[in-house]
């Protein structure tokens, strides 16, 4: 068999399968065409981000891709967190799944006059800002060689400066917060005189042993991700994760520590700005999950006095069930409206899903000082999800979730009434796209907590706006006293525009405008008269838009491209959809080589699996499969791939359903018109490369496939496995049917699969790509490995994703365009 080697990351891939005799011959990361990356080069839009005031939009421009240099930084995995020890930066995003992206550009816009104003960055790696109360001031963190520093920007001017003596820690997040309103901030930082970090001098200091003792109780696979393998490790997890929490004044640049270091996790200030509820991490850390089911104190710091009061001792949370949650107190948070009022659950139902009660959990409400009896404020029949706080106390919105059904309810109810009876608002599936009312709106009080927006009786809802014929954006006004709701707002049919939020002028609000051919800016309209719209069967109010932004577009070549809705069904009758992209200079009827592209998704009826999502007005930004375009090929891009039946079994038919659902979509795109038969590959990332693998191995639908991060062996997730929850001692043929290696000798179409050497994803850990491969191989079949350096889930280098490109490029135009 023929190995090329083509590239660094493959080059990689084979030795480490240890395929080469010889040494590896190492050569640079592969590039595709100069068209096809110039386009991936391109800059994207910037995100907005209006003021609490409603006075200025920042936007804020991310960096497209990082070099391989800063991708490859050395790093500590650490019990679910990468930290990059010399100046301990986060090396992944919270969801560990790539590397934090640096901020590119701060641009603050005032929305009366338009005036424009570049922020002039610090040298380092910005982080996303977060703005005060009353819009005055923003604050970010940028991370350098050595520290992580905190800078204050003046929103009026533009001018940023960076607060002395303080180097932040932010290993677990809630790093940086605004504390009742515009002046302080609450703070994480390194401790003063830590020392060095723990050495081991290079040399294990004792095995790994782990142990259980018979308890029962199931523990999701799902939880382990980079978790602590040593007693080296538990010393470094101790040092690096310790904070001193501080308050710094804005104004002066003043820091003031308060109470003693410890291993704060989640912080959060209550509206008062005086108390915080802190969750402290404590020993003896697990070797079996991740940080976030350690054993910790739940407590309310006083920052005038420096006191702790300890709400809770909560043990270590290894035995959870499947979609469950842990037992005891959970999901502290403060009530907005009061000065220091805490709302948390608790499980009436071990947290199992399939413990049948009357209620699930209950909600209580302690206020300060924290040493009285808390009260028993709700009970709820599902899983209770939180509440949205209105600005009128007797207000609020509470929500639960019935995971199994995939159905969610929303009450308004009166908190200090607890014997009242809430008036149910909504009561639907959530999964339901068409019905769905849209996000409450909210806004910040002058302590900065967050409120449901309200003026007199009416509440706002800002929503997708699903329809048959694509997403169109909308802003509602839902009247408390009747429960019903007058549209104000819907984007145009040929448009895609979402509502951002009002300005401080009354009547007026900032929508995101964006068109096939126009790229997004920031307008804004005015609430007018009520009329009809004919186009839309319903009235509406009309409101005319002024830009407010004027953006211009990074890839005008990328316009040619032509994409469209398509509509169809699946052989049960299943209602399906897909975006049909036709490459530049296509002629209707020509028939060209095509790539499908999909992610599967659960739902536990088939009415909502074939709801249409998405919008065919968005401005057409290329994702590396994507830039296919650009190379002559078609993309059948998030094709509807349901996986529908009762969360319970619906894996049953997971295989049935996959190969229905992608007969569906080849007969319907081959059926335009526009695409060949007999020159289709096939593509996922994660669970979309499962996907992938799956169809080479059971189909003849596609001549070759490029699976990405995905997991082919569903046995290495004993517990469970995307929304399956079954373990695979109670449900093996499904677990055994569902991977693709066990049918490694039936994979004779071509495949190639990409992964990251650093996956962190515990379902997706590398060796699953290499291990498929080894079968693949094994049994003769056509295949290719590449394993990207340095690379988490998702690939986050420039060069890595150049690689990506180019070999996917050489593998379809092999394997399909050019297929025999």
């Amino acid at each position: 068999m023929l190995i090329r080697r083509t590239s660094l990351a493959a080059a990689v891939a084979v030795a480490t399968l240890g395929l080469l005799a010889a040494g590896p011959a190492f050569a640079d990361y592969a590039k595709p065409p100069e068209h096809l990356l110039k386009v991936l080069k391109a800059p994207p839009p910037p995100a907005p981000n209006i003021d609490p005031s409603g006075q200025r939009l920042l936007l804020t421009t991310a960096q497209t891709y990082p070099s391989i240099t800063r991708v490859a930084q050395p790093y500590l995995k650490l019990a679910g967190v990468r930290l990059e020890p010399k100046n301990r930066s986060r090396h992944d995003t919270p969801g560990g799944y790539g590397i934090p992206a640096c901020v590119a550009d701060f641009t603050l816009v005032e929305i009366v006059s338009g005036k424009s104003t570049k922020v002039n960055l610090p040298q380092g790696c910005a982080g996303g800002a977060q703005w005060s109360a009353d819009g005055s001031r923003f604050a970010f963190q940028n991370a350098v060689d050595t520290s992580v520093q905190l800078w204050v920007g003046d929103a009026a001017t533009g001018q940023v400066k960076q607060v002395p003596n303080v180097q932040l820690n932010p290993i677990f997040g809630s790093t940086v917060q605004w504390l009742g309103g515009s002046q302080n901030l609450l703070v994480k930082l390194v401790p003063a005189n830590q020392g060095p970090a723990p050495s081991n001098g290079g040399t294990p200091t004792g095995s790994d042993a782990q142990e259980s003792l018979g308890s029962s109780g199931e523990s999701s696979t799902y939880e382990a991700r980079d978790t602590l393998t040593s007693v080296h490790d538990e010393k470094l997890f101790a040092y690096y994760g310790a904070s001193q929490l501080a308050v710094v004044d804005a104004a002066v640049g003043s820091v003031r520590p308060v109470g003693q270091p410890a291993l704060y996790n989640d912080v959060n200030a209550a509206p008062d700005g005086v108390h915080v509820l802190t969750e402290t991490l404590k020993a003896p850390f697990s070797h079996a999950v991740t940080y976030q089911r350690f054993a910790n104190d739940v407590a309310v710091l006083d920052l005038a006095n420096g006191r702790n009061t300890v709400l809770a001792s909560l043990p270590l949370a290894d035995r959870v069930p499947v979609h469950g949650v842990p037992e005891g107190p959970r999901g502290y948070d403060w009530r907005s409206t009061d000065p220091a009022t805490l709302v948390y659950a608790e499980a009436l139902d071990k947290g199992d899903w399939k413990v049948s009660v009357p209620h699930r959990d209950r909600v209580l409400m302690l206020k300060a000082p924290f040493t009285g009896k808390p009260v028993e404020i709700a009970r709820t029949a599902q899983r209770f999800e939180g509440f949205a706080w209105s600005a009128d106390p007797a207000v609020s919105f509470q929500f639960e979730n019935d995971e199994n059904r995939h159905w969610m309810q929303a009450r308004i109810v009166d908190v200090d009434q607890p014997k009242k009876e809430g008036r149910l608002l909504w009561d639907m599936s959530s999964d339901e796209l068409y019905g769905n009312p849209g996000n409450l709106v909210f806004k910040r009080l002058p302590s900065g907590a967050p409120v449901v927006r309200q003026e007199g009786n009416t509440v706002f809802l800002r929503g997708q706006g699903a329809s048959p014929q694509g997403d169109r954006p909308f802003l509602d006004a839902l009247d408390l006293a009747t429960l019903k709701s007058e549209r104000l707002f819907r984007s145009d049919a040929d448009a895609y525009e979402q509502f951002l939020g009002f300005s401080n002028t009354p009547g007026r609000f900032l929508t995101w405008h964006q068109s096939v051919m126009d790229p997004p800016n920031a307008f804004v309209r005015l609430l007018g008269e009520r009329v009809n719209d004919a186009k839309a069967g319903e009235a509406q109010f009309q409101s005319k838009p002024a830009a407010l932004t004027k953006l211009v577009d990074p890839t005008p070549e990328v316009r040619q491209i032509q994409k469209r809705l398509v509509t169809y069904k699946r052989a049960d009758g299943v209602d399906l959809s897909f975006t049909l992209y036709t490459p530049p200079g296509y002629k209707e009827g020509q028939r060209v080589p095509a790539i499908l592209y999909a992610y599967p998704a659960d739902f536990a009826n088939a009415a909502q699996a074939g709801q249409v999502s998405g919008s065919q007005q968005t401005f057409t930004r290329l994702q590396p499969y994507r830039l296919m375009l650009l190379a002559g090929y078609a993309i059948i891009d998030n094709a509807s791939f349901p996986i529908v039946g009762d969360p319970k079994n619906a894996y049953d038919t997971y295989l049935e359903q996959l190969e229905a659902d992608a007969k569906a979509a080849v007969d319907k795109a081959v059926e335009l018109g526009v695409v060949d038969r007999n020159r289709i590959g096939v593509t996922g990332h994660s669970h979309g490369g499962l996907m992938t693998a799956n169809l080479i191995a059971h189909t003849n639908l596609f001549k070759a496939g490029v699976a990405t991060s995905g997991s082919y062996n569903k046995t290495f997730t004993p517990f469970g496995f995307q929304n399956e929850r079954r373990s695979v001692w109670q449900a093996q043929d499904v677990y055994l049917k569902a991977s693709p290696f066990f049918y490694a000798d039936k994979i004779k179409l071509p495949l190639l699969l990409v992964h990251g050497e650093d996956d962190a994803n515990p379902g997706t850990e590398p060796f699953q790509s290499r291990k498929l491969y080894q079968a693949i191989r094994g049994n003769g079949g056509t295949t290719r490995l590449v394993m990207l350096p340095n690379e988490p889930h998702w690939y986050t280098a420039l060069e890595s994703n150049e690689q990506l490109v180019s070999e996917m490029l050489n593998w379809f135009d092999t394997y399909v365009k050019n297929a025999k």
